[in-house]
């Protein structure tokens, strides 16, 4: 008797082999929006087309000034002209405005920082009583224009004998209820609470702890309360009107105020040399701003606590 063998089965079709020329998917392309593109183009004529304007009026006569193009310069520039007779009118008071404008954005953002500093991280580190109703007041003190201050501010240091002084533009400038808000968000992670605790351990005392390690973890918030505060005090214009008398002790924005003013009223309106001046000392008084958020944005995104708690 012979036995069959069963039927073979067919044996399952080998898979598609991976062919090593597989054409690889392509990154996708970033989508462009063109509305966008418009907007942000816009965005920037409005902050850069004023700045390109004050360039080249520099650059031009006050007669220019009227007869030409506003964004071209005119047939005979004339910026060194512009520049040398802005420093030497009226015996270089251009000089001692700018100094002033120096001295008091300088002292005011330096001052203004540190009391931000130390009150932020006080809010931040430290619990005492009533420490929610002061820190609401202080975000109170946020929505309080400057300028309804000034009157108020003004009768105080006329009785205190501060006016027409630089500390009637120097100590209202240390208050900056928003450098305060600034500094306490950023205390609150910036500053390790291990960190401290070390410290407080080594023997340190609470003012050593904040000048010698606080400012340091505070560093990157420092710098912004002192730009915030550097231009704010650089461009401010109503305090030191109502509070000097004196051209010598003016900044800036109130010596080319009153040089406009001069031009306007001494007869020979539009046509007086003083126009071309106020627009170069305009220009002139934008630069150390821009040096300045130059020369300190670096510190902005600087993670000066990497490291400070050792593993």
């Amino acid at each position: 008797m012979t036995t069959t063998s069963p039927p073979a089965t067919a044996a399952p079709a080998p898979s598609r082999a991976p062919t090593a020329h597989r054409a690889r998917r392509k990154p996708s392309a970033r989508r462009r929006s063109t509305p966008l593109t418009i907007a942000m183009l816009a965005v920037l004529a409005y902050f850069l087309l004023p700045l390109f304007w004050l360039l080249i009026a520099s650059t031009k006569s006050t007669q220019d000034l009227f007869n030409s193009f506003g964004l071209w310069f005119s047939h005979t520039p004339q910026l060194l002209t512009n520049v040398r007779a802005t420093f030497t009118q009226d015996d270089g008071v251009f000089v001692h405005w700018l100094l002033n404008t120096v001295m008091y954005a300088v002292v005011s953002a330096v001052g203004a920082a540190l009391l931000a500093a130390s009150g932020g991280y006080g809010f931040a580190k430290f619990r005492f009583r009533g420490d929610r109703a002061a820190f609401s007041l202080v975000l109170g003190a946020v929505m309080v224009p400057a300028t309804a201050l000034a009157i108020p501010t003004y009768l105080l240091f006329a009785k205190a004998g501060l006016v027409n002084t630089p500390w009637a533009v120097i100590l209202p400038s240390l208050v900056n209820p928003f450098g305060l808000y600034l500094m306490r968000v950023y205390a609150q992670d910036a500053v390790p609470d291990s960190v401290l605790e070390a410290a407080r351990i080594d023997g340190a005392g609470e003012a050593r702890i904040f000048f010698r390690i606080v400012l340091r973890l505070l560093a990157p918030g420092l710098v912004t309360v002192v730009l915030f505060t550097l231009v704010a005090t650089w461009n401010n214009y109503f305090l030191p009107l109502i509070m000097l008398n004196d051209p010598k002790l003016y900044p800036i924005t109130v010596g080319l105020s009153s040089w406009a003013a001069q031009a306007q009223n001494g007869g020979a309106g539009a046509s007086s040399d003083l126009l071309a001046l106020v627009v170069t000392g305009s220009l002139i008084s934008i630069v150390p701003l821009v040096v300045a958020f130059l020369l300190l944005q670096r510190y902005w995104q600087s993670g000066l606590a990497t490291g400070s708690v050792k593993q």
